[in-house]
């Protein structure tokens, strides 16, 4: 049964206003307007109201409108993460991503496995544990005013190369899945596949753009001298920010998507690669509306595909779940920060808990491929959620521990 333009206004009406209002709620407490937006897909799903906006009719719409939202969501990600960010972040906050990645992600597999789960669902799972939502690190650290402090200048950079290391890593679980097996050559060939994209994108991004670039700014430099300085400068007709970074945000997605990857692989890396060029293309505020609008469906999206009838069945391995990735990521975070003391390790431990948006999407990729079940995907949602209601007060704690229960000095440098 085809929709109606009025059904489709009242619902894109109705599944708006109740995002934003649940967002705000959950802003009045302190809590991620990310959740706020979840639990109101949860309602609509498990209430009258799915069925009194026809939902249940036709999702297809609403679901592109997700697919869109998660792909933007990425790219502006990708905006906040330079390539040539990934230079400047040291040994101690690479050592750090690199085990806050290795444990969580071996820690899950382990735990699906012995539970008898099969091997792909298995990477999904570990790969939903990996990646850190730094966002809401970043905010309880601004509001302290420690943004000079070494373990918050750790964190941060730590989260550049998590995001890089986690989006390999689900390029590779994704050619796994889509994959005819999972012997140990076919996962190789799948890794060298993603790592290989990954690494092309990065160094036509970081590398040979920005060398192009520099080049043809030095030849209209010596054009302008060779016009004994007369020359005039004058204002060009041509593409602005906005639709580029939407034609490279696209074209990326689609090209990542037809190798087989996931689609929001290519828009981190199009975010990460535009970023480049921040000085002379900006387009973050451009983009932030965009983002306001679409991000939101996909979170609603998300709650949507949560059964609270059969979450009761799973909520004790949703706990199990939810410590692993605390445990993890704190052990993994804090053995590699471990050279700056044993309270600087745990405040940076505890600010690479929350998974926030990442671990949702990571799962929702699996549960649309049809690899992980609801089930699973119920538990994913839970530990996403978890871990970021709980990062805040204990980032906070461990920052007040280390300065004795008082406001925090700027220390030296690494």
């Amino acid at each position: 049964m085809e929709l109606s333009i009025e059904t489709i206004l009242m619902q894109l009406f109705v599944l708006i206003l109740l995002a934003k209002v649940a967002g705000l709620l959950c802003e009045r407490i302190k809590i991620s307007p990310v959740i706020g937006e979840i639990l109101a897909g949860i309602i609509v799903a498990n209430t009258f109201l799915f069925t009194s906006l026809g939902l249940d009719t036709d999702l297809s719409f609403f679901e592109i409108l997700a697919e869109l939202g998660v792909i933007f969501l990425l790219f502006a990600v990708g905006l906040e993460t330079p390539f040539s960010e990934l230079r400047k972040v040291g040994r101690t906050a690479t050592l750090v991503a690199v085990l806050g990645v290795v444990f969580p992600l071996v820690a899950g597999i382990a735990l699906m496995l012995g539970l008898g789960h099969g091997m792909t669902e298995a990477l999904f799972i570990g790969a939903a544990l990996v990646a850190t939502s730094v966002g809401i690190t970043a905010r309880v650290i601004k509001d302290m005013d420690l943004t000079n402090a070494i373990e918050s200048r750790v964190i941060i950079g730590a989260a550049v190369i998590d995001d890089v290391l986690g989006m390999i890593v689900l390029a590779i679980v994704v050619g796994v899945a889509s994959g005819s097996g999972t012997s140990i050559l076919d996962i190789a060939l799948v890794s060298l596949e993603g790592v290989l994209f990954v690494v092309m994108v990065i160094f036509v991004g970081s590398i040979l753009i920005p060398r192009a670039r520099k080049r043809l700014a030095a030849r209209k430099g010596e054009s302008a001298e060779a016009r004994d300085g007369c020359a005039v400068e004058r204002k060009r007709r041509g593409i602005t920010p906005l639709p580029l970074a939407i034609i490279v945000c696209l074209g990326l997605s689609f090209f990542a998507s037809y190798v087989g990857l996931a689609a929001i692989i290519g828009a981190f890396l199009a975010g990460m690669a535009f970023a480049e060029f921040k000085d002379k293309w900006p387009c973050e505020e451009d983009f932030h509306p965009i983002n306001e609008f679409l991000v939101p469906f996909f979170f609603l999206h998300v709650g949507m595909s949560v059964d609270l009838a059969s979450f009761g069945d799973v909520i004790v391995l949703a706990v199990i779940v939810t410590l692993l990735a605390i445990v993890t990521k704190f052990l993994g975070c804090g053995l590699g920060a471990r050279s700056l003391g044993g309270r600087s390790a745990t405040v940076i431990g505890v600010g690479m808990v929350p998974r926030g948006e990442v671990g949702i999407i990571i799962a929702s990729i699996g549960l649309s491929m049809a690899v992980i079940s609801d089930s699973m995907f119920s538990v994913i949602v839970f530990m996403s959620m978890a871990t970021t209601i709980v990062a805040p007060p204990l980032l906070t704690w461990a920052f007040k521990r280390k300065n004795n229960l008082a406001c925090a000095v700027p220390e030296a440098g690494e």
